[in-house]
């Protein structure tokens, strides 16, 4: 393996901070992270390290994810690399991300801190700014990030990391009592980047930083179907954001909880929805970056690109005037699709776009969208869509509260119906920072009693109950739903004339992958 001498600090100063994107593929994922799960760049530890190395502090990355190290290998590089601080940036670009990486996290935390113990651990990312507390109480960490963290991270390494992290904002801490106890410790918040500064206090990716065997990003792969269903296209691959955060408040997403500003104890992601965006010309810069280094296949990782024509209308311009030649996709709400703007997503490259859908019925749909989901018609909008040779990746869940049997069997039959060229089918969850895990919290619901209980495909994966329906057989349903989508002759045909006799033999190959679930007595 090769890595850039970028991660040496000049002038044999010490380390500032050593990012770590934790590896928990294999718990999260099962056998699927073998071959088609997708391996993706730390983005929020590429942010992070980039922002202070524009302070000027010597910052290094550890992605264990895509060097598949083992503990051992991962704590030893930690003592080689010897820095003041070690963050564990625990975020990941799907909403259970950040709970789902604790794993990881949480298992070469205490491996460090237990052959290397005068480390200070950090831990920043969307599970942390939900439960501050509760992670601080871990007692292998010593710092936590109560939001994004760029702005205490900033301070935080221009101290000393021990007598002055009471004047740090935006941090928790511990400290010693008068018995030798130790006190966790809730300093004031911090804000977050504002509009105005993005380009400014951001500045991009450190993607120097990032490992490779050959050339720049060739450790990372796209998602299966974004290559269409050919695993040779699915690397180099990179994923980056143009924009922060969701203007909405789903029950059931916690995109928004690292936005936070406010250290009350009942706060959740709804409470600080708001979007964020860089220039449109500085991500621009990034992409023909990533063009410049070889790299096609790219994630657009916002929550909301098709949305704010201010912004995405001037990027996708300056792409097209680029001539970069991506393959892309990006995140849309089904309601928020303009058929106007279709042929330029295309021109610049999106080849797929991400759709929302969610629920069959209707009802259960506004319930979990709090009125916010202005009803349209799907399947006009799926089919608009796909005429404008742009592939449908339509996404449901299984589960919601006023969920029943039949709801869920609706939900199924709009997917099969569909037949988009490809469907994400997750069972609910009460994600930490999400509106629906304070009300499971007050509600004495009963939720995951692991890291990997939120893992939508692990073994120990732990939906929610809804009123009419246990969590074992929410879970069932959606494992069943997901083999006959993908076993659907209407679909293997369509996969086939669109991509292929081997892109539709790959999705066999994939199919043929059962999950095991220890709530189906697996």
């Amino acid at each position: 393996m090769m890595t850039s001498s970028a991660n040496k600090v000049s002038g044999g100063r010490q380390l500032d901070v050593l990012f770590i994107n934790p590896s928990s593929s294999a718990q999260a994922y099962q056998d699927l992270a073998l071959t088609f799960a997708a391996i993706e760049p730390p983005t929020w530890a590429l942010l992070l390290a980039q922002s202070c190395r524009a302070q000027g502090f010597g910052c290094a990355i550890l992605d264990c994810d895509a060097e598949r190290l083992s503990l051992q290998e991962s704590q030893v590089r930690v003592q080689l690399l010897n820095p003041r601080l070690v963050v564990f940036v625990v975020y990941g670009q799907n909403p259970n991300s950040g709970t789902t990486s604790m794993i990881g996290a949480s298992l070469l935390a205490q491996e460090i801190r237990e052959q290397a113990p005068d480390f200070p651990i950090a831990f920043v990312g969307s599970h942390t700014s939900a439960l501050p507390r509760e992670v601080l109480a871990l007692p292998f960490v010593d710092i936590v990030f109560q939001n994004e963290g760029v702005y205490a991270l900033h301070h935080l390494l221009r101290g000393n990391l021990k007598t002055d992290l009471h004047r740090i904002a935006g941090i928790g801490y511990k400290q010693r009592d008068g018995q030798g106890r130790s006190v966790l410790m809730m300093n004031p918040p911090q804000s977050v980047v504002p509009q105005e500064r993005m380009d400014i206090d951001m500045p991009g990716y450190a993607w120097d930083l990032l490992p490779y065997h050959e050339r720049p990003l060739d450790m990372y792969r796209a998602h299966f179907w974004h290559a269409g269903f050919d695993h040779s296209k699915r690397t180099p691959f990179a994923a980056i954001y143009t924009s922060l955060g969701c203007n909405f408040g789903c029950d059931f997403c916690m995109i928004n909880i690292v936005n936070r500003v406010d250290g009350g104890e009942d706060v959740h992601a709804a409470n600080s929805r708001g979007m964020r965006f860089w220039s449109p010309t500085f991500i621009a810069g990034e992409l023909e970056k990533l063009a410049t280094m070889g790299v096609e296949t790219v994630r657009i990782s916002d929550e909301m690109f098709f949305l704010n024509r201010r912004y995405y209308e001037p990027l996708l311009e300056q792409v097209v005037e680029r001539d970069l030649k991506l393959r892309m996709w990006a995140y849309a709400r089904i309601d928020t699709v303009r058929p106007a703007a279709l042929e330029l997503f295309r021109n610049a490259g999106i080849g797929w776009l991400a759709l929302g859908i969610e629920a069959g019925s209707q009802q259960v749909r506004k319930e979990v969208s709090k009125g916010s989901f202005q009803e349209v018609n799907i399947r006009e909008i799926c089919r608009t869509v796909q005429a404008a040779d742009i592939n449908v990746i339509s996404n449901y869940i299984f589960g919601f509260p006023d969920d029943t049997l039949q709801t869920m069997q609706q939900t199924l039959e709009l997917a099969l119906e569909l037949n988009t060229e490809m469907a994400n089918m997750y069972p609910c969850q009460a994600l930490p920072g999400s509106p629906i895990h304070r009300k499971a919290l007050r509600e004495g619901w009963q939720l995951p009693d692991s890291y990997a209980g939120y893992a939508f495909l692990s073994y120990d994966c732990q939906p929610l109950a809804t009123r009419h329906v246990a969590a074992a057989d929410v879970l069932r349903f959606r494992d069943e739903a997901w083999q006959t989508y993908f076993n659907n002759p209407a679909y293997l045909a369509l996969v086939e004339k669109k991509f292929g006799a081997q892109q539709r033999s790959n999705v066999q190959d994939m199919a043929r992958i059962r999950l095991k679930r220890r709530l189906l007595g697996d």
